[in-house]
């Protein structure tokens, strides 16, 4: 339900309509996505704001997706009498993904040719809305990004040196693992960007934290894109959601996002179950200064380099494909597996010596290696993927 000029009653759950199918938007309409996380006293600005910037005979709306605990919703209503424009409140009753994945939900629900997505907090100037959407009408990009880091701009909104810091290394991560999909993008840790909605498929979208252009650019891989500067503004009101909580997010999320082939998933399963020899190191020399017997404390110090594997594993590269098994269900076949590496190895091992006449120590890295190629395959059939349709949707982590 859209709540326009006078419409009255509350917004309610889910209360944005999905675009009708086979539609074609109306050439040059814009939707304004803003995820909204507890922001009762910024959106009345926001939205005067915005009426003053959006062209009046351009067909535009808005739509909040709202995660929060306080009364935004009600606030945003009010607000919203006072609009020419329609505005739309979607609150989540979960917050899946965090604010990239309140956006995922606003542009599913986007039935125009532009979607604009900004912040609430008027770090973004609202003013620059028409100016993103026509740099992508006049370049034809399907993506325009405002960027920080190009003359014009300026991160001036950056509260302290440790942000700043923290942002510009974030950049240089994400650049350094992402070379060829953020060509062209200065800065992809960026929330304020304009995008055709012909170029994104909800779908591919897998959002972990705030940061949805990285997402978005790695993932749909926009063929054209664009830039505007923009100068960073300070928060009109409250505090900043960022922290290190978001920070952990986001690092899982380059990961993810660099694991998403299968070559890259083994090669980051061959690094993660290499570092498991730390952890199991430490549990084999605290069990056996406590007295327990050498065997034994080797079974036991294996399962503790196995819990370290299958947290990381789970953590770094098939995060988005655990809700298909139950969390006991998975660290059962996990360990099962990680277990029965070690029985099947040495009797390949006598296999390769006896019928390839290899030495032992050929031998022993041939089976190293073959038996790591069936335990990845193995973990990605057996552990992480779907069971079928009814799994996915009665099974959660």
């Amino acid at each position: 339900m859209f709540l326009r000029p006078g419409a009255g009653g509350p917004p309610r759950a889910g209360a944005a309509p999905a675009p009708a199918a086979g539609r074609a938007p109306p050439p040059g309409s814009v939707t304004v996505i803003i995820p909204t996380f507890n922001e009762a006293a910024n959106v009345g600005e926001l939205l005067s704001r915005l009426r003053a910037s959006l062209p009046a005979a351009a067909p535009c709306e808005v739509l909040f997706v709202d995660d929060s605990t306080d009364d935004t919703p009600a606030v945003i209503e009010k607000a919203a009498a006072d609009c020419p424009f329609p505005v739309a409140v979607l609150h989540r009753q979960v917050a899946e993904g965090g604010l990239g994945g309140a956006v995922v939900e606003g542009v599913k629900r986007a039935g125009s040719e532009w979607i604009v997505v900004m912040d609430a907090d008027l770090q973004h100037p609202p003013h620059l809305v028409p100016e993103l959407v026509g740099e992508g009408t006049r370049t034809g990009a399907d993506l325009v990004v405002a960027s920080r880091y190009i003359a014009g701009g300026s991160r001036a909104g950056l509260a302290g040196s440790y942000r700043v810091a923290v942002s510009r290394g974030a950049t240089w991560l994400a650049k350094g693992l992402f070379p060829r999909a953020l060509r062209g993008i200065s800065d992809p840790m960026s929330g304020f960007f304009a995008m055709r909605r012909s170029a994104v498929s909800a779908d591919a979208l897998k959002p972990l934290g705030y940061k949805i252009l990285l997402e978005l650019a790695v993932r749909c891989r926009p063929a054209k894109t664009a830039e505007v500067p923009f100068v960073f503004q300070d928060r009109f009101a409250g505090e900043s959601k960022s922290g290190a909580r978001e920070g952990l997010r986001f690092l899982a999320h380059l990961a993810a996002l660099r694991s998403a082939s299968p070559l890259a998933r083994m090669i980051g399963f061959g690094l993660i179950g290499l570092s498991g020899f730390a952890p199991n190191l430490l549990a084999l020399w605290l069990l056996t200064h406590a007295g327990v017997q050498y065997l034994a404390a080797e079974v036991l110090a294996n399962q503790a380099g196995v819990l370290w594997n299958f947290l990381l594993i789970e953590t770094l590269l098939f995060r988005d494909r655990r809700r298909h098994r139950h969390w006991a269900d998975r660290i059962g076949r996990f360990a099962l597996l990680a277990n029965a590496d070690l029985l099947l190895r040495i009797p390949l091992i006598a296999l390769f010596v006896a019928r390839l006449g290899l030495g032992v120590l050929p031998a022993t890295a041939l089976a190293l290696v073959t038996t790591f190629v069936l335990r990845f395959a193995a973990t990605e059939a057996l552990v992480y993927l779907p069971r079928g349709p009814r799994a996915a949707t009665s099974r959660r982590s």
